[in-house]
């Protein structure tokens, strides 16, 4: 489990494959100057309930992982990641659906690998 943590002042954890794509999708969205709420439902050990935080290009965010090795990413993971984020109500996990079949490094979904995501390295 990974360790998210914001302005110094509140600390979850999320899985590394989880956490590893949020920083991909607040990555983008910071770069891009979009400010946004990141909410996520607490641990029972916290309560039960959810919190969120107000994401901006000054935050402080930092990402810290478990496991040394960086997982694969997912695109389509990260283009439904980013959709929330671009909702109303902000960013917040889904759970990682199935990638498309590839064809030679290519998505065999036309556009699947386009839009909000192409900026997400």
């Amino acid at each position: 489990m990974g360790k998210f943590s914001y302005e110094s002042v509140v600390s979850v954890e999320f899985d590394d494959r989880l956490l590893a794509h949020l920083q991909l999708v607040i990555g983008a969205k910071v770069r891009r100057g979009e400010s946004f709420h990141f909410t996520w439902k607490d641990d029972v050990s916290v309560g039960s309930g959810r919190t969120t935080v107000w994401i901006h290009p000054r935050c402080s965010v930092v990402y810290k992982f478990h496991d040394g090795r960086k997982p694969s990413i997912n695109r389509t993971w990260i283009d439904a990641l980013l959709y929330t984020a671009n909702m109303p109500n902000g960013l917040y996990p889904v759970p990682e659906p199935p990638e498309p079949e590839t064809t030679h490094g290519r998505s065999a979904t036309p556009g699947a690998a386009s839009g909000a995501a192409s900026d997400v390295h």
